[in-house]
């Protein structure tokens, strides 16, 4: 089973967390693979793969532009992702509190109203934070992957 990590950015930081988590995953012998949210539809979802969302949060709580189609099709579409596993990586800057990774928030219940399954907590990464979101995903992505295994939703 290969990760598919879908990124979901604006400026570009979300884009550097997906490849940290990818280059994570390979020296561990994971066959991942990044894909840019910008031409995918819910179509994306099949459930020989776990996923790993990287989104930022854009305006006012919104998904990036380029994840737009993507989160608009789930919406409408509803298709039935009951066979689907993910993981999640939030971007926010808690100086906008009120809309703290609401990008990542909104992906995640339309995640799960449809039935897929997030294995593990989100990493939600505070801008302010000083830590890079980079580094936090490094020591994230790790122990994701092994709880996926934990639970049998990759071989080991």
């Amino acid at each position: 089973m290969s990760v598919r990590i879908l990124v979901g950015t604006t400026t570009g930081n979300t884009q550097y967390v997906a490849e940290e988590a990818l280059f994570n995953l390979e020296q561990q012998g994971v066959k991942a693979a990044i894909l840019q949210m910008d031409e995918l539809d819910a179509t994306v979802f099949e459930a020989d793969a776990l996923y790993l969302i990287c989104m930022s949060t854009y305006g006012y709580g919104d998904v990036p532009a380029n994840s737009k189609k993507l989160y608009e099709s789930l919406v409408k579409d509803r298709p039935d992702l009951s066979a689907v596993r993910y993981g999640l990586i939030s971007l926010g800057d808690t100086s906008h509190a009120q809309t703290y990774c609401f990008g990542g928030r909104r992906f995640d219940q339309i995640l799960t109203k449809l039935g897929a399954t997030r294995i593990g907590d989100v990493l939600t990464h505070d801008a302010s934070s000083g830590v890079m979101p980079e580094e936090a995903a490094a020591a994230w992505v790790g122990p994701w992957f092994e709880q996926a295994k934990t639970l049998g939703v990759v071989s080991a």
